[in-house]
């Protein structure tokens, strides 16, 4: 269960706290002033994903949709971990991630894999050492010389992180868990950040339409989460695992809702760049509402949990 009691009355809180109607013309000036008061030289206009060509084709991430799809095993998870991570780090941000197959601990050993560069297998093998938070062992100093120096290593990346982590969220899902559950939480994690940046992500979002063929499925979760996202202002990750039934150009006549649609496959016409420890990637921008589409080359370290720009792509 999501146990959401703390959030019961924060969606009605926020939900009252609302303008009184206006005409344009009489929100003209604050508006102009709003522009004016942001002097700042920026090259998007969102959040950066931490991947230039990404940023660059979304113009960064802002409030609304995003559907991120790709068959089993592709690597969807590791990639919308990675995104909600570089979001967070990158400014004050706070991040929610909701995950309905992965549990929380292999979240996090993918995350300090991703970070220290140790091989997540070896993380979990090492497991005795990892108490809670990301695996930082609660070691005196003449203890740390006892382990060995990966180990140190992991340690140190965990506390260099912790200032961002603070602001992160992980979020154990389950059957009965709902988009209205989704929306309090985004809510609650607001409140208690006293912030209104937030950006979630639903991996296995079909699972909260549980039955039906697949692209019913995806097209209800999808015209669910694009409610919540305009509801509470919120960039909203929505991933789910798709057969390559359809070509990444037809998904965006599939799928209705959503203000952005990402699919993810292997690049087979770059195949030679891939190798047994990294995977050519594409990520392909097929519906994009506010800019360009495209596609970005990508490479993925499986062991690492690690996404890169591909050089010169």
């Amino acid at each position: 269960m999501l146990g959401w009691d703390k959030a019961a009355k924060l969606a009605g809180e926020f939900m009252s706290d609302k303008a009184k109607l206006q005409s344009e013309g009489e929100r003209l000036d604050s508006f102009l002033h709003e522009l004016q008061r942001d002097s700042r030289v920026k090259e998007i206009s969102g959040w950066s994903t931490g991947f230039g060509g990404l940023d660059h084709c979304l113009d960064g991430i802002r409030p609304g949709l995003c559907l991120l799809l790709g068959r089993p095993g592709c690597g969807k998870t590791a990639l919308a971990k990675q995104l909600v991570d570089q979001i967070v780090a990158d400014g004050t941000t706070a991040g929610i991630y909701f995950t309905f197959t992965e549990s929380v601990r292999e979240l996090r050993l993918r995350t300090l894999a991703r970070l220290s560069e140790i091989d997540s297998r070896a993380l979990r093998r090492g497991s005795a050492y990892l108490l809670h938070w990301y695996g930082v062992p609660r070691l005196n100093s003449e203890e740390a010389a006892q382990l060995p120096a990966s180990w140190e290593k992991v340690r140190r990346t965990a506390q260099e992180a912790n200032s961002w982590l603070d602001r992160l969220y992980l979020v154990e899902c389950d059957r009965s868990s709902t988009a209205t559950d989704i929306e309090r939480c985004i809510y609650e994690v607001r409140k208690a950040r006293q912030s209104a940046a937030v950006v979630a992500v639903i991996d296995d979002c079909v699972r909260l339409a549980p039955h039906g063929p697949w692209l019913d499925r995806i097209n209800r979760v999808a015209e669910l989460l694009q409610a919540v996202a305009v509801e509470t202002k919120a960039p909203i990750f929505a991933v789910a695992a798709a057969s390559g039934e359809f070509s990444p150009n037809e998904w965006s006549e599939k799928i209705a809702s959503g203000d952005v649609i990402l699919e993810l496959e292997n690049d087979h016409a770059r195949a030679g760049a891939s190798t047994e420890s990294v995977q050519a990637m594409t990520l392909h921008i097929i519906k994009n509402r506010g800019g360009e589409r495209g596609k970005l080359a990508l490479d993925f370290a499986p062991a690492f949990a690690r996404f890169s720009e591909a050089v010169g792509r």
